[in-house]
């Protein structure tokens, strides 16, 4: 009987195949690849590490979970990886990565190993394009976990993309830079990325006055 049920069975999908329908062997999840809810920030950095939830994860060399105090009272916040940082594993590469570690350490007056570093998308995105809102959705949980964990007294977002992934706000980001947000369990202060200060040098008087804002809060 169960010889003739398959029988059937098989027929059926012959003729599904020749209307143009199309289906594939049957296989098995490999439950050792699936990630675990994380107890700690280390588990979390672990999962980050062998995340592979978007396309990103094809084009990097690795991804980067963070770098720092896991307990620091400032969390700072960049967007996406860049192909220097991916390409050295280093959080404060390039141009731009020693200007954030300057005002880090000249102006806030502490070491990059007292607050916490790290990014909305952790992967750099392929052929530096734009991630899409999917790559990030894939990280944000990553990224809020991160925050939970670490429980800093101030959030700093760099640039107005990193700003506008975290909170989920579009509007002018000028009108908001510099300014005490509260988000969440956090003050938020969103201020210039460094790259865009290397560009526009004469506006690093008000990213000075950002950074005052943010020693005050801290």
């Amino acid at each position: 009987m169960k010889s003739f049920q398959n029988l059937i069975l098989l027929q059926n999908l012959y003729r599904m195949r020749e209307l143009g329908f199309e289906y594939s062997d049957p296989f098995s999840i490999n439950e050792k690849s699936l990630q675990t809810i994380p107890m700690t920030i280390e588990q979390l950095s672990q999962n980050i590490s062998t995340c592979h939830l978007c396309d990103l994860s094809k084009s990097r060399t690795q991804s980067m979970s963070g770098y720092g105090n896991p307990h620091a009272n400032l969390m700072i916040i960049d967007f996406s990886v860049s192909a220097n940082e991916d390409e050295t594993n280093s959080y404060y590469a390039g141009r731009s990565g020693e200007t954030l570690k300057n005002m880090v350490q000249n102006v806030l007056k502490l070491s990059v190993d007292d607050v916490y570093f790290t990014h909305a998308i952790k992967c750099k995105p392929l052929n530096s394009n734009m991630p899409s809102d999917s790559e990030w959705e894939s990280c944000q949980s990553h990224l809020f976990s991160q925050m939970e964990f670490v429980k800093p007294k101030v959030v700093v977002t760099l640039g107005e993309y990193s700003y506008a992934k975290v909170t989920g706000e579009n509007e002018n980001f000028q009108s908001v830079r510099g300014h005490v947000i509260d988000f969440k369990k956090y003050k938020l202060i969103p201020i210039d990325h460094p790259q865009f200060l290397l560009r526009n040098p004469e506006l690093k008087k008000i990213a000075l006055n950002d950074l005052k804002t943010i020693k005050s809060c801290l």
